[in-house]
């Protein structure tokens, strides 16, 4: 994925702060079905865990590479979020994490502000570790998108 000058890599490892600000991996608490996490990227890996599981309570409360390590503890087959099982990777998979990224953005208002000053900007991600794993919880395309369409609301109103 290339960045040019008309992008913003979203990334904790991108070279602008608004980037930094808005990748899943930043310490950026957010409320969500009445449950607190401290980050997007602990939300990600913690719902791989079933209810119960002890590392999903510390995967809440993680942010950055700390609940990105946690992954290698995980079943990747499902992900587990409000008594049901829901198959990995699927459209369902990537709504949940959709609805994440949209409280936590939703419920700060400089959030807000950085995600609008990206306008006519290309959202991409890119970590650096190309190409993507098939694995990932969340292909940067959907992530982007994601994104892309929340700022489209956020200017709509």
């Amino acid at each position: 994925m290339e960045i040019t000058s008309s992008s913003l890599n979203v990334s904790s490892t991108s070279t602008d702060w608004r980037g930094v600000a808005l990748s899943n991996f930043t310490l950026s608490p957010f409320v969500l079905d009445d449950n607190l996490f401290a980050s997007v990227e602990g939300f990600i890996q913690g719902i791989k865990f079933p209810e119960g599981d002890s590392l999903r309570a510390v995967a809440f409360c993680s942010s950055g590479q700390d609940a990105k390590n946690l992954a290698s503890q995980a079943d990747r087959r499902a992900v587990y979020w409000a008594g049901e099982r829901i198959a990995y990777g699927c459209a369902d998979h990537h709504r949940l994490i959709g609805r994440a990224i949209r409280a936590r953005i939703e419920q700060s208002i400089g959030l807000q502000k950085v995600l609008l000053s990206t306008d006519g900007l290309d959202l991409v991600h890119n970590t650096g570790r190309e190409p993507e794993s098939p694995a990932t919880s969340l292909p940067a395309v959907v992530f982007c998108g994601i994104l892309t369409e929340l700022r489209e609301e956020l200017k709509a109103r």
